[in-house]
């Protein structure tokens, strides 16, 4: 025990990590060695990201929902996850402040990262998010949500947007805002928990 070095994040990357989540330099620096223990080479790949979120919907197929968070969370487009993406995503889907959690939608909603959306790309989540609730689920939902293309059309009028029209950041936002409806339709609570179940791995 005594001859483990203990590795920490550079000073740096804690004074920002420490100045825009919630957590503290200890929890940091034992988040650190935990992430680096289960992923050596310092970043997690979108596979095993993807392993994650199997792992904890064995009777669903999540892998589509869990690239679209991924590419969500991959600030700088590599294909990885390095810490501070991942304590970012930790922070952001367990205790954002609100407006940070819909900037956060809107990315994972805007598919092409073009800076807005077409409800081409809300069906694409709507229909990845559906594979992950269970068809038992999928029967108690409203008549006027209970498949992928209700649903998108739900969410897309709730904007007031036509067809082919395109929504802004700023538009998501607000209109989330105004109607929180629209909130409950665009979020799919359980891979929060995964975010929560990860937590409390790293304890």
């Amino acid at each position: 025990m005594g001859n483990r070095k203990s590795v920490s994040p550079s000073k740096d990357l804690l004074e920002e990590l420490k100045l825009n989540t919630k957590y503290s330099e200890e929890q940091l620096c034992t988040g650190y060695q935990t992430f680096l223990r289960e992923c050596p080479s310092g970043r997690i790949s979108k596979q095993q990201f993807e392993a994650i979120y199997v792992k904890f919907f064995p009777d669903a197929d999540p892998k589509a929902y869990a690239r679209h968070v991924f590419r969500s969370f991959d600030s700088n487009s590599d294909g990885m996850l390095d810490f501070k993406e991942y304590i970012m995503a930790l922070h952001l889907t367990s205790s954002g402040r609100t407006i940070q959690k819909l900037e956060w939608a809107f990315n994972l909603y805007d598919v092409d990262r073009n800076g807005s959306i077409t409800k081409k790309e809300i069906q694409e989540i709507v229909e990845s998010i559906f594979n992950m609730i269970s068809k038992e689920d999928q029967k108690n939902l409203p008549d006027d949500e209970n498949t992928p293309e209700k649903r998108a059309d739900k969410i897309w009028d709730s904007f007031g947007k036509k067809e082919n029209d395109k929504l802004t950041e700023e538009e998501f936002i607000q209109g989330v805002m105004d109607n929180r409806n629209i909130l409950r339709l665009v979020q799919f609570g359980q891979p929060q928990k995964v975010q929560e179940r990860l937590k409390e791995m790293k304890h």
